[in-house]
Formats: structure tokens, sequence, C-alpha cells
């Protein structure tokens, strides 16, 4: 069944829990299936036409690597590390854009595993703060990502299956979990109007900055009250990172564009319920002439920054429209096929595994499913 409703009604739905959106982001929101199969289901042409037979392929092997991979707890990635919580969570969404949901489907005791474990990091030494305890004092830059990221993500992914799935989302341990990590989000957030590698810091970034952003979209539309403040606040500070160019740096005032930040920047202002202006035309422009089917150097995308920034940028394509999408959809599923035939069939980073690559990976083949609400168009 599908919803013709504009961007703007779409969040509004999105709050009572009516084809719930994550992001809110685009025009249609369709009801998955009731008996939805991986890589089947409520898809356009453009979208069968894009998950082909290869594509599919390489799909179902990564759903299954990444089901094979979740530790006795629920988690993934390295077992209490931190980035645990985040990994944990791009696993999860990953696994339900396929049609998996808690408690129903091939990897539904997956998904479900991995919320209770996402869920019960909000009763840890600071409430609400959802990364492994041993990480929240301690940023280890080079080996895994802050605290603060996996907040984000973590926070999303709660948001996500709260909003999607109405029944399991008013189990009262679970809501509690998420409205507690909101309130956790709202108090990090610092005078800049954005978020940092921890909480209530001087300084703050916009990479970080836009997985709060994302995550606090999420919880609004899943029925969690956000203070209008907070969202305008951090789109405040996102517009400021704009450069000359376009493109967006990664401190406020300072630094240089980039494609991973540039990328993250116009999800942010996504989430903010900001689809149209010249910050969003200036970022998207700039960030065309990073579309995949060249080599890139280190300096153009860093290589610890490839996998979420091709996340961030096929979030902003597909949110985009046909004219940006139909461009960047094609090459990016060639080049991400590539890099799975070049692995042996699976993805990975040297920075922080396979599970994250593989995730990330999947959720951006797995766009046209049309599955989750945060992919829906």
């Amino acid at each position: 069944m599908s919803l013709p409703v504009s961007r703007r009604n779409f969040i509004q739905l999105g709050a009572t829990g009516t084809a719930a959106g994550v992001l809110g982001l685009v025009g249609h929101a369709q009801q998955p299936n009731s008996d939805p199969v991986p890589g089947l289901g409520n898809r356009s042409k453009s979208g069968a036409e894009f998950i082909n037979p290869d594509t599919q392929t390489a799909i179902e092997r990564g759903l299954d690597y990444i089901a094979r991979s979740q530790m006795t707890d629920g988690s993934f990635g390295e077992s209490g590390g931190g980035a645990t919580v985040g990994i944990t969570a791009l696993a999860g969404l990953a696994l339900m854009a396929g049609g998996h949901q808690p408690g129903r489907g091939k990897y539904g005791k997956n998904v479900t595993r991995a919320v209770e474990y996402v869920a019960s990091m909000a009763n840890g030494p600071h409430t609400g703060f959802l990364t492994t305890p041993g990480s929240q004092a301690i940023h280890r830059l080079n080996s895994n990502p802050s605290p603060m990221y996996s907040h984000g993500f973590g926070t999303l992914f709660l948001s996500e299956v709260c909003g999607m799935l109405p029944s399991f989302g008013r189990d009262s341990k679970l809501r509690g979990a998420l409205e507690q990590a909101v309130a956790f989000t709202v108090f990090a957030q610092n005078t800049l109007g954005g978020w940092r590698y921890e909480p209530k810091v001087q300084f703050a970034d916009v990479s970080v900055t836009t997985a709060q952003m994302m995550a606090l979209r999420a919880a609004k539309n899943a029925g969690v009250f956000v203070s209008k403040n907070v969202i305008e606040h951090g789109a405040t500070y996102i517009k400021g990172c704009q450069m000359a160019d376009g493109g967006f740096s990664y401190w406020k005032g300072q630094g240089f564009s980039a494609f991973a930040r540039t990328a993250a920047s116009i999800v942010g202002l996504y989430s903010a319920g900001i689809y149209e202006g010249k910050e969003v035309e200036r970022g998207l422009k700039y960030l065309q002439q990073f579309t995949p089917g060249r080599q890139f150097s280190p300096r153009e995308i860093p290589p610890q920054h490839y996998w979420y920034g091709q996340y961030y940028a096929a979030l902003a394509m597909w949110t985009a429209g046909d004219d940006y999408w139909n461009a960047w959809l094609p090459a990016i599923r060639d080049e991400l096929l590539a890099k799975a035939r070049l692995g042996g069939g699976t993805w990975n980073d040297p920075y922080h595994g396979g599970v994250y690559a593989t995730a990330m990976a999947l959720i951006v083949l797995q766009l046209p499913n049309n599955y989750l609400p945060i992919l829906q168009k």
C-alpha cells in the first residue's frame, strides 16, 4: 500500500507510527509485504533493474556473513570495543534492509538479539549513553569510532525498530532505552549546536553532529519528543561548515571541503527537514564530482572515510531524486560488487572490520528494496 504524501507530511506520519520513517526523507512511504523475502517486494522497476542477479547474490552472501559473525551476547564487531554498539546497530539495520525483522524472517532472531544488546547499553554507568562502558571515557581515534558515534548509530537503530514495528516498540524496556538515549543526546549537545567525540565538550564537528541529527529525527518519527530548538541549533552548526566551493569542512569556519563530510552534512540537513535551498543544492553539486567509477586518490577520499562516506552519499542522492540517484545508483553498485570480488566475495575495512564494511555496503545495495522506512521512496 502506498501513501502519496509530501516529504513534510511524511515526517508527520512518522511520528504517529504510520509508515514511520527513520529520516522521513522521501515522498512515498510503503509498508513492507506481509511476508518479506530478501531482495524481493515493493521495488520499483528501476530498483528491480538495479538489484540484478549478481547484486542479489552479493547481498545474500553479505547477509549470511553478518548473521554468522554475531557474538553470543548479540553484538557484532570487536566484543566490548568502543565501536561495538555502533557496528551492532549498523549490522541490525543491514539485516532489516533485507526484510528481516525482530522475530521474523531468516535472520529475525539475529535482529532481536542485536536490539536487546544495544538497548541494554542504556543501563550503563551513564544512563542512556549507548556505548560500551569502557569506551565512555576513552576515545581511540585510530582504532575505534568515538563513543558518541556509536551512541548515534545505536539510537538510530532503536528508533527504526520502534518506528517500523509499533507493537515491538511498545515494549516498555525498549521504549525506555530509546527515550533515555534521546535524552542523553540532547544533554550532549554543546553550545555550538553540534556534537563531538565525547558528550558536552567545547568543540563540535559535522560528522558526529550528523549522526546525532539522524538519530533525533528517527526518534521523533517514532513518537519521541525532541525539542525544535535542538534540531535548529544542529542545522545551524552544519550550515556554518559549508565552504565557498559548496562542500563542507569538518569544523565550523575552518578547514577544507571533503567528500565524506559533505555527504554527511547533506543528510544532516535533510534530517532537520531542510530538503531544498542553496546549502543543499551547492552541496549536491560538490558531491557529484565524486560519482563512483574512477579511482580517487587517498587525499580525495581517505580510505578510513570510504564506507561511511558512501553510506551518506547514497542516502543523499536517494533523497535528492531521480536525476541524482539514477547517475549515482549503478556507479556505486558496480564499485561495491567489484570490491566484493576482490575480497573473495566479502567486504572489509582495515580500520573497523568486515562486519562494518559489509553492513554499510548492504544498506547501500538494498536501498531500492523499500523495506526500511529509512530507505523508502
